[in-house]
């Protein structure tokens, strides 16, 4: 069986420019980064807005249900369907995140899909690419660099070193800058104080990157960041620091949105890359509005589970760029399920109906909240060698007797696009059907704890949420400063419904811990910290970087 890697060179990609005009851009709006990768420039962009018969196409967002080790294949689907658009005549595209280096390095991959369903060329892409995260990562250090600078020069803006909240990034696991000093080494290396680093897709940059709807809005949302406070307790800006400019310099060919491909040619848009457990999790809104602009239909995808993904992008994506989905496609399969229903990894070959029984449970729970944003959902079976036909049959019949939504037997991985052909055409008809009548969860100006319940109580079936100490005075201080009334980004663990990521399944009645609460201003939220979650990650005791190299032929292996 050929590794991920293998597939992706054995398929010849097609010149960017023949891919670019498959969706309506002309070679004279690419910025080519070699021969398959481009940027789209901001003219052509802008351009699009002006049309007079302007029309947007739909937009397909695929989550899943909350992770395991036995993996679902949420971006495989993503790209898998995209591709299958095209099989039935459609015109689509893909918008997706670009992957960090964290996870490339350190236990989950990377993240350009798998099998016969990828983006290429996969090594670029999930490495350095076209430098956005290395921009989005000195932009964010140039204001960390200009904080301190300013304290050491007189301090003018009287900013307490205590409280100051901006941490400085790094696109790599490395839990040894979770905490540190700087400073140390005398008069000459500035104020001692103690500060943090946040991986980079954890970064607000990273945040306003994603939700600018262009470059002025961009240098709107970087001059609202707050930095920390000064002695009065009032916030100070990256305004007040005169930062905004600089950082606009770094950012600027960053934000025009990155083209690639599909093994089967389909157009794809790689932009931006936050978390879903840490951060909002879905691609740019720049690059999701120029694949609506260009094709009749765009597959996008939000991380994780649909507790935390799905949730923003409902509730803060779709609610700040004025989206409008047309269906949902929730990814399951098979192995990660019967994990849900409490069989051993090891086990997961065996076929075990009670147990995938009992798993489909978490599955069910992720079909009712996604209806609860009227989005019509469907489910894809993300086939796998050693399911079997009367697992595939229970999901679909269970699926569609108790949980009121349809499954789909796919096989992208092992056959390209025309493994998923029925999930399109079923996508097609949903969004078809005008059944979709978006709408957030909560309004804005309800309190933060109480919009924090709501989640809790409707998303992760609670009984209530408890706010310990620290976040109720955090919360206390946003909501005194004006911002009470944004939404909010929750930070909990992406393995359970609960902060309990051994709770598997579909718990219910538990208590959600609130320990933490951060502003937000320039990304327009505030993140709610739920239990024990890390920002900057750490690498496992095996990470993937010990089998990454270069072969005799210089070519890259280990990378997946």
């Amino acid at each position: 069986m050929l590794t991920d890697i293998e597939i992706a060179r054995a398929t010849k990609p097609q010149p960017i420019a023949t891919v670019a005009d498959r969706i309506g851009i002309p070679a004279e709006a690419l910025l080519p980064y070699g021969r398959t990768i481009a940027k789209i420039e901001t003219k052509f962009i802008e351009s699009l807005a002006k049309r007079p018969d302007a029309k947007k196409g739909k937009l397909i967002l695929v989550t899943a249900i909350n992770p395991t080790p036995a993996g679902e294949g949420k971006t495989t689907t993503t790209v898998g369907l995209a591709d299958a658009l095209r099989h039935i005549g459609k015109k689509s595209a893909v918008a997706m995140r670009e992957p960090s280096l964290g996870p490339c390095f350190g236990v989950k991959g990377g993240a350009a899909g798998g099998g016969y369903s990828q983006v290429i060329p996969m090594e670029q892409i999930n490495l350095h690419f076209t430098g956005d995260f290395h921009a989005i990562t000195s932009a964010n250090n140039l204001l960390a660099a200009l904080i301190d600078n300013h304290i050491y020069h007189g301090n003018k803006l009287n900013i307490d070193p205590r409280r100051v909240t901006w941490a400085r990034a790094v696109d790599m696991n490395d839990r040894s800058l979770r905490d540190v000093v700087i400073g140390l080494g005398g008069v000459a290396n500035g104020y001692v104080r103690q500060t943090k680093f946040d991986i980079t897709v954890a970064s607000e940059i990273m945040a306003v990157f994603c939700l600018a709807t262009d470059l002025a809005d961009l240098q709107v949302r970087l001059k609202k960041m707050i930095i920390g406070l000064d002695r009065d307790r009032k916030p100070v800006t990256a305004e007040q620091l005169q930062a905004v400019g600089a950082m606009t310099v770094l950012l600027q060919d960053a934000l025009m949105p990155n083209l690639v491909q599909t093994l089967e040619g389909t157009p794809a848009f790689i932009h931006g890359g936050p978390f879903a457990n840490i951060a909002h999790g879905c691609n740019s809104v720049i690059a999701t509005n120029l694949a609506l602009d260009l094709a009749d239909y765009v597959v996008t995808e939000a991380g994780f589970g649909a507790d935390l993904g799905a949730e923003k992008f409902f509730d803060i994506k779709c609610r700040q760029a004025g989206l409008e989905p047309s269906a949902a496609v929730i990814v399951a399969t098979v192995r990660a399920l019967k994990m849900h229903g409490g069989v051993a990894k090891k086990d997961l070959g065996a076929e075990n109906l009670e147990a995938l029984k009992k798993g489909m449970a978490n599955l069910g729970r992720h079909i009712e909240n996604v209806k609860k944003f009227g989005v019509p959902p469907i489910v894809a079976i993300n086939a796998f060698t050693s399911d079997t036909d009367a697992e595939f049959a229970l999901i679909q019949q269970v699926c569609k007797a108790e949980f009121g939504a349809e499954a789909v037997l796919c096989k992208h991985w092992a056959e390209g696009g025309k493994g998923a052909i029925e999930l399109a055409e079923k996508v097609v008809s949903l969004s078809e059907g005008g059944t979709s009548h978006y709408k957030p969860l909560y309004a804005t100006d309800l309190p933060i704890a109480d919009k924090m319940r709501l989640v809790a109580k409707e998303i992760y079936r609670a009984a209530d949420i408890a706010i310990e100490a620290k976040a109720k005075t955090a919360i206390k201080n946003i909501e005194e400063m004006g911002y009470g009334n944004l939404p909010i980004c929750v930070a909990k663990t992406q393995y359970s419904f609960s902060a309990d990521p051994t709770a598997l399944g579909a718990p219910t009645g538990h208590t959600v811990p609130i320990v933490d609460a951060r502003l937000s201003a320039g990304a327009g939220f505030v993140v709610l910290t739920c239990g024990d979650i890390m920002t900057l990650p750490g690498l496992p005791a095996e990470p993937s970087a010990h089998k990454i190299g270069l072969d005799a032929d210089g070519q890259i292996v280990g990378l997946f």
